[in-house]
C-alpha cells in the first residue's frame, strides 16, 4: 500500500499543516490553562492590594496576557 501526500503552494504537506495547527491550538489552550491560576489569584487579592501593584480588577486578564496582547 502506497501513501501520498498533497503539498501545497508553501511547500508544506498536508499532514505537515494540520499538525503545526493542532500543536498550535495545544500550545495556546495550555497557555491559558496555566495562566488562569494567576488570574485567580489576582482575582483573590483586594482592591488596594491591586492598587499597591499598579492593577486595577478590570485589567486583570489584560495583566496576566500582556506579553500575547495589546489591550
Amino acid at each position: 500500500m502506497a501513501f501520498t501526500t498533497t503539498v501545497g503552494q508553501s511547500g508544506q504537506s498536508v499532514l505537515t499543516r494540520a499538525f503545526h495547527a493542532i500543536a498550535g491550538g495545544l500550545v495556546t489552550y495550555m497557555e491559558r490553562q496555566s495562566r488562569q491560576d494567576q488570574i485567580q489569584r489576582l482575582e483573590a487579592k483586594s482592591d488596594a492590594e491591586l492598587a499597591a501593584m499598579g492593577i486595577s480588577r478590570d485589567r486583570i486578564v489584560s495583566h496576566v496576557f500582556r506579553d500575547r496582547f495589546y489591550f
